[in-house]
């Protein structure tokens, strides 16, 4: 089981001061996290979301991390792929160069974007972008392997040209995929490549989104696989405030995943802005599932109604709000359900800067040790 963070650099004040403020205390973070044992820091690329995500430029974040950092894994969760945002030839240098910079720490994911806010921002229709997605997805490990490469596809052409840097895992950094519904999933599993289940899902949830990427990912055909090597992996979405006062953890956390919800169904579903209420925690959860829907909506990239069968198990608030042996009992059930790694969001926009410290701080001394010794016994006793 590996144990990462993921940032969107969600901030409820999004005003330049904050937004200085918040970047320099994910830097702070992660150094921690590296100390205490986590595995991989992920970014994600979102763009024109105020509030909801101002990480909008990872390529540069992931390298300033990578350069004061010296172990932890430098993850891109995911790199956006249409042509006019990213284009496929700068995307295999910029990984490349960081892969080179980093000793070999980055982990790639790609995906599209999730909102039309983004995809109008460089002249695009959502629900057209697939195709491009697709074609930039089979061409990005060719960049990174091939000597010279020439490319006239429907949305890309590329004269015959030498690309460098060449990254330095061979034959390429290990390649992910965004996951949120199933049709992604059996994407991520028919070409060989991991998957990053970004959402609130619950055990249940991911035990069944694992059986169908693992089922896709046994059956895959050769010609379908993205890249040279394939990736079997899967890694679960955990939002989590890991405090030695459990009540506390419950009241901060559930806060900080209302203010993430509204955030989303603001861009997503044309919703007012995220509320900033200090409630208790009673009542951020009384609200939370008022808007259920909303929040099960976007994480599905699908209308899915209230008391289907793929949103029953869902539930609000996630044991890992708590202290550690909460977070244990919640990560042990991602684990029993198939998770290959945890993806901990922390960062949720109103969680202050010290309890994030407290809970990396919690789950590198309490948390990881556990599933390390855990692990180490499975070992020894075969």
């Amino acid at each position: 089981m590996k144990f990462s963070i993921i940032y969107e650099a969600q901030m409820a004040d999004p005003s330049p001061e904050s937004e200085v403020r918040c970047f320099n205390e994910i830097v702070e973070q992660v150094l921690l996290a590296e100390k205490m044992g986590f595995d991989t820091v992920w970014c994600v690329e979102h763009t024109a979301l105020t509030q909801y995500a101002h990480m909008s430029a990872p390529e540069t974040m992931l390298a300033y991390l990578a350069g004061k950092t010296s172990r932890i894994g430098i993850g891109h969760g995911v790199v956006c792929l249409p042509p006019a945002m990213n284009h496929p030839v700068k995307v295999a240098e910029r990984i490349a160069t960081l892969d080179i910079l980093s000793g070999g720490r980055v982990h790639f994911g790609m995906g599209k974007g999730g909102t039309q806010q983004e995809a109008g921002t460089f002249g695009y229709d959502l629900t057209q972008l697939q195709p491009m997605i697709d074609e930039s997805m089979y061409l990005i490990p060719k960049i990174m392997t091939q000597d010279e490469i020439e490319h006239d596809g429907q949305y890309i052409q590329i004269p015959r040209r030498p690309i460098h840097p060449k990254p330095l895992q061979k034959p390429h950094p290990p390649l992910y995929y965004a996951c949120t519904r199933e049709a992604t999933l059996e994407l991520a599993g028919r070409r060989g490549i991991g998957a990053l289940v970004l959402g609130f899902s619950g055990p249940e949830e991911i035990a069944r989104k694992n059986a169908v990427y693992r089922e896709n990912f046994r059956n895959r055909k050769i010609e379908d696989q993205v890249g040279i090597v394939p990736t079997e992996h899967l890694a679960a979405f955990c939002a989590a405030c890991v405090l030695d006062d459990r009540e506390e953890a419950r009241r901060i956390g559930l806060r900080g995943q209302r203010f993430f919800a509204e955030a989303i169904a603001h861009w997503y579903q044309g919703g007012p802005k995220p509320s900033i209420d200090d409630l208790s925690a009673e009542e951020q959860e009384a609200a939370l599932s008022k808007g259920k829907e909303a929040i099960v909506t976007y994480l599905s990239e699908e209308k899915i109604e209230i008391g289907d069968e793929h949103t029953s198990n869902y539930s609000v608030a996630q044991d890992a709000y708590g202290n550690a042996d909460d977070c244990i009992r919640y990560v042990t059930r991602l684990q029993d359900a198939g998770a290959d790694e945890v993806l901990f969001l922390f960062q949720m926009g109103t969680i202050p800067h010290e309890s994030i410290l407290e809970t990396i701080r919690n789950i590198g001394t309490k948390v990881i040790p556990h599933f390390r010794d855990q692990q180490k016994t499975a070992i020894a006793a075969e």
